[in-house]
């Protein structure tokens, strides 16, 4: 009896860690083990989120061109009103700086949600406290699975822009939901609380399937999967992400094996330039943001033992190149870069070394420590040295 209860143990806990595809199961074990400093963090985080209420889909004051409020909703970032016209229309975009009128429809409140999940299956996980998990599911329930409070599984009307395309959404609102891909680890954590039914899995699952079928087919999708920079490889991402949590492996692997070609060999140059992302009036930024979505499909891909760190070019196009044309403006001011960067500089340089920590995780040594180890701002704790 007691050898299989031990196997049944063993099959649960591998069976776990074979689920979280993104967050590495590894340094959460050691981290919990070891009552990791970053371990209050994630609790305090998961703290502040036990008593709130989430913002619904179905809160905004706006409602979609469809007539319903269950359809999410957003708006371009970067677009605001002309101001040669007197009711403002149509918008004119202004790269890199953020029109606050997002903030009035859907896209933060998804953000939250998907944050909540994530911050509170960790908690769950770290403390086995069952009330985290409680109130995970119920806001699983509240975004993906209520009637009366669910987002469509649709992104018909994702990123508009006010006074263009008859109040329809555009590709780029695809981008909005890249949120899930990290969540999805979060949701597997959750399984096995009984707090979160048979039921409710089933429904989430179903709410994934749907949605990545209007991925797949949807006109406005297909804007998004032809797109040639970071929204084009976001897109591969969110398609393997839940193809896989869905369990519709062949369509991930399909889409792993194409990447290297289609995006990596595509969007980066020999000497490791992003050409599309150094364009943007934040070029730093971006080309760090792209190079995350690499990363994010190169941990993705090794479920199928593919190593996409190791693809490369016949003259010399991929992950690893794209790193190399980054890593020497690190710690560098800004002026060095000769490219815009119009604002947060220090920030991405902080994003770019958790990346490049993450990396050396991945490699399974330390080859660009000597870029991060002096540049990372300790005295902030991170939850990444956790997750990666």
């Amino acid at each position: 009896m007691k050898k299989l209860i031990l196997l049944f143990v063993l099959f649960f806990v591998s069976h776990t860690q074979a689920q979280l595809v993104l967050w590495n199961f590894k340094s959460l074990q050691e981290a919990k083990q070891g009552n990791a400093p970053s371990l209050k963090t994630i609790i305090r985080d998961a703290d502040k989120v036990l008593n709130k209420k989430l913002i619904t889909v179905t809160d905004k004051e706006m409602t979609p061109p469809s007539g319903d409020k269950n359809d999410y909703m957003s708006m371009g970032r970067y677009w605001w009103p002309d101001p040669s016209k007197a009711d403002g229309l149509p918008y004119i975009r202004n790269d890199g700086v953020s029109n606050p009128e997002i903030e009035k429809l859907d896209r933060y409140p998804l953000g939250s949600f998907a944050k909540s999940i994530e911050n509170l299956a960790l908690a769950y996980y770290i403390t086995d406290d069952e009330k985290y998990a409680k109130k995970a599911v119920e806001n699983l329930q509240i975004w993906l699975i209520n009637k009366e409070t669910k987002m469509n599984p649709n992104m018909n009307f994702g990123q508009t822009i006010p006074g263009k395309h008859g109040g329809k959404g555009r590709g780029e609102g695809i981008l909005d939901t890249y949120s899930f891909v990290e969540m999805l680890d979060g949701v597997e954590l959750l399984r096995k609380s009984n707090h979160f039914t048979k039921a409710d899995q089933q429904a989430v699952k179903e709410w994934f399937t749907t949605y990545l079928d209007w991925m797949l087919t949807a006109e406005v999708a297909a804007e998004e999967q032809n797109a040639k920079n970071n929204h084009g490889t976001a897109f591969d991402v969110q398609i393997v992400r839940f193809a896989m949590f869905v369990g519709k492996n062949d369509i991930a692997k399909k889409m792993i094996e194409s990447f290297p070609k289609n995006r990596l060999f595509a969007q980066i140059e020999p000497n490791g330039a992003q050409p599309l992302e150094l364009e943007r009036t934040t070029a730093f930024g971006y080309s760090v943001f792209n190079l995350t979505h690499f990363l994010d499909m190169a941990k993705l891909a090794t479920v199928f033992k593919i190593n996409l760190l190791k693809a490369t070019s016949d003259d010399g196009r991929g992950i690893l190149k794209a790193i190399d044309f980054l890593v020497p403006y690190i710690g560098k001011p800004i002026t060095d870069f000769p490219y815009k960067q119009i604002k947060e500089w220090e920030e991405v340089q902080q994003k770019l070394c958790w990346q490049l920590y993450r990396v050396d995780k991945m490699l399974g040594k330390p080859v660009y420590k000597k870029y991060y180890k002096d540049h990372l701002d300790t005295k902030k704790v991170n939850t990444d040295a956790v997750l990666y």
